[in-house]
């Protein structure tokens, strides 16, 4: 069998165990996505009329409020279901599994990749459920056509990828689970000193170049031009930058970090 073939193989493996895992063990995820959806009923219905009246629409409207949420609250839902990738990595990694798995004729990359694509497609499903929450509380993206659908979906689908891999770091040298759950909060934390909530603009002065130039940002930006027709400017290629930084700095941080392990 060729290496390619042999690679395929045994990630498809490691990605049903790891969906297996998920399906058996619910709580962490449920957990992880109720935080996103707390988040966005709680700014609707408490503070929606008070914050839609900073937009600079004039009078209070809750429902332009609840579109400049969502695409904010999809990619703070993408950095919640990560934190389960990097607990999960370091159950397995101090758990004595791995240490198994290294006896047996397995490609060695494996593991990692049926982690990555497990979390992505969790993520991309746990998107899906929040969108279905916005778009039952009033949720609209009447002006977007389907390239935009796509581009949004596949900037989703990238964000999520660059994200796993840089939790998949964050699982790898943490010793034990707590530890790796708070290494990964700064995933959850991001999201809300970026412009999900409120306009660059509306912040003090001393703050908006830490709103501004971080990944979270430029993402909200290009999600929010693709499916609401606002200026994407030069946001567009910064997302991509930052996703395609962070997933090749995660990735080569995360094989290093497993290839050195000596359990």
């Amino acid at each position: 069998m060729s290496s390619v073939r042999l690679a395929v193989r045994d990630s498809s493996t490691m990605l049903r165990r790891n969906l297996l895992h998920a399906r058996r063990y619910p709580s962490l995820t449920l957990n992880l996505l109720l935080t996103p959806i707390m988040l966005l009923l709680l700014f609707v219905y408490i503070f929606g009329d008070t914050m839609s009246a900073g937009l600079g629409g004039g009078a209070p409207d809750r429902s332009a409020y609840i579109a400049y949420l969502v695409p904010g609250l999809l990619l703070m839902t993408i950095g919640s279901t990560t934190i389960g990738t990097a607990v999960s990595v370091s159950n397995d990694m101090t758990e004595g599994i791995i240490a198994r798995f290294r006896t047996m004729a397995i490609h060695r990359g494996s593991v990692l990749v049926g982690h990555v694509v497990g979390s992505v497609l969790q993520s991309v499903t746990s998107v899906v459920l929040v969108g279905a929450v916005a778009v039952a509380i009033g949720f609209r993206s009447t002006d977007a056509t389907v390239v935009e659908w796509l581009a949004a979906f596949g900037l989703l689908v990238l964000f999520a990828t660059a994200l796993t891999w840089i939790a998949v770091g964050m699982g790898l040298v943490s010793p034990n689970a707590e530890a790796a759950s708070n290494n990964a909060m700064p995933l959850i934390l991001l999201p809300l000193l970026s412009s999900a909530f409120v306009p660059l603009h509306s912040m003090p002065g001393w703050f908006q170049p830490i709103a501004q130039y971080q990944p979270f940002t430029p993402a909200i930006e290009t999600l929010r031009g693709l499916l609401l027709g606002t200026e994407i400017g030069a946001n567009g290629w910064l997302a991509l930058a930052w996703c395609l930084g962070l997933a090749v700095l995660g990735y080569f941080w995360s094989t290093a970090r497993f290839d050195d392990d000596p359990k």
